[in-house]
């Protein structure tokens, strides 16, 4: 079965860093693209990182830019999200997904909860 297990994620301060990981299991990982997007509440979910199969190529929203970085291991089958500098309103359910534009496979969430 296809499955995307994610973990990480928590109550960090503003400035604060965390790192989200998800684990892709039932398919072939390193021949897809990954994804991380998040939700806000009372929001529609938006894109944060994508990553190619290969990691060559990577992509941010403009938010994400200079402060996420997003990496893959194709020997794990996982993709990490590193959250540095974080912002008040980076508070989000933060999911990944196989693909991108959307996702066709989502993972289950992880919360962040950025706060002072």
């Amino acid at each position: 079965q296809v499955r995307l297990v994610q973990s990480g994620g928590g109550l960090v301060q503003p400035g604060g860093s965390l790192r989200l990981s998800c684990a892709a299991s039932g398919f072939e990982f390193s021949v897809y693209s990954m994804s991380w997007y998040r939700q806000a509440p009372g929001k529609e979910r938006e894109h944060v990182a994508s990553i190619s199969w290969r990691a060559d190529g990577t992509d941010y929203a403009d938010s994400a830019k200079g402060r996420f970085t997003v990496s893959r291991d194709n020997s794990k089958n996982t993709t990490d999200l590193q959250l540095n500098s974080l912002k008040i309103e980076d508070t989000a359910v933060y999911y990944c997904g196989r693909g991108w534009q959307p996702p066709d496979i989502w993972g289950q969430g992880t919360q962040v909860t950025v706060s002072s």
